[in-house]
């Protein structure tokens, strides 16, 4: 059971991630694969606010997501936008290099070691079935939680929402209908980048914080997805929870060193034997 407690603590992270990745490839049919480096860059603004500024936490969390929104604007508009030719590939290709970019200047900003980040909360350790969890890991699921919910209700209940899932479904269609769609794109790079930013912070207190964190988040993080089901809201909570599960698992068979394999093993699983993810669903195409 501890594994069990373990692995949903990693795959709520896991979770956040993946859902930026879906919120991205929904709107613009891409793979972001900057998205892990707003999960460092989340760790990084809420270090700066807590011991470089002396900001109050209750200042500093809120002050470090919206940092991270208009940071993944931006993505938007530097990288994305004003692309002349917009395939898949250039795109992709974009992201990667715009990756590579927001890595070097946190090194540059932040130095290569690792930041330690103190518990949001008072630390304590509570007994469950046949095993423990801590209190950092509770906020941690609890936030994904609530994230979870709070998109649930914003992307059925709310006409932004429903504009989102319009876009999804047929950009043309939704254009015709008075959907701003270039709005929507760069809305989905700053909701993705807050949402990397809530995962950063939130587990910045177990893993800590340096400046090469977004590289193996985002490739668990698009594993999930991959795994879910790309686009899939529900695909990316549900491969997210079992590709934490998992690895928490085959690290009490094989030495802990070895578990970020899991990540890419369980992509070429779900490549060779179900492409669209366990929860995905195939694209119809028109000819």
């Amino acid at each position: 059971m501890q594994f069990l407690y373990s692995g949903i603590t990693s795959g709520s992270i896991y979770a956040l991630i993946a859902i930026g990745f879906n919120i991205i490839y929904n709107t613009t049919g891409i793979i972001n694969f900057a998205q892990g480096e707003f999960v460092m860059l989340g760790g990084m603004f809420i270090y700066s606010l807590l011991y470089m500024m002396n900001v109050p936490f209750i200042f500093a969390f809120p002050v470090a997501l919206f940092g991270a929104f208009v940071l993944g604007v931006l993505f938007e508009r530097v990288f994305i936008r004003y692309v002349k030719v917009k395939t898949e590939l250039n795109l992709i290709t974009i992201t990667i290099a715009g990756s590579i970019i927001l890595r070097g200047l946190a090194m540059l900003i932040w130095g290569r070691d690792t930041l330690l980040v103190e518990s949001f909360i008072p630390a304590k350790t509570i007994q469950l079935y046949e095993g423990t969890i801590t209190s950092d890991s509770v906020l941690v699921i609890g936030v994904s939680l609530f994230i979870s919910f709070f998109l649930t209700i914003f992307f059925k209940k709310t006409k932004y929402g429903k504009a989102f899932r319009a876009c999804y479904e047929d950009k043309i269609a939704a254009s015709v209908c008075g959907i701003n769609v270039r709005m929507v794109v760069m809305f989905s790079f700053g909701i993705a980048a807050f949402l990397g930013a809530v995962a950063g912070v939130a587990v910045s207190p177990i893993t800590y914080v340096t400046y090469n964190d977004g590289v193996m988040s985002g490739l668990k993080g698009f594993s999930a997805a991959v795994m879910g089901g790309l686009g899939s809201f529900w695909g990316g909570i549900f491969g997210g929870i079992i590709l934490g599960v998992s690895e928490a698992f085959f690290a009490s068979v094989f030495p802990s060193g070895y578990k970020d394999a899991m990540a890419f093993l369980i992509i070429l699983l779900i490549l060779f034997f179900r492409p669209q993810g366990i929860l995905g669903r195939k694209k119809a195409t028109r000819v």
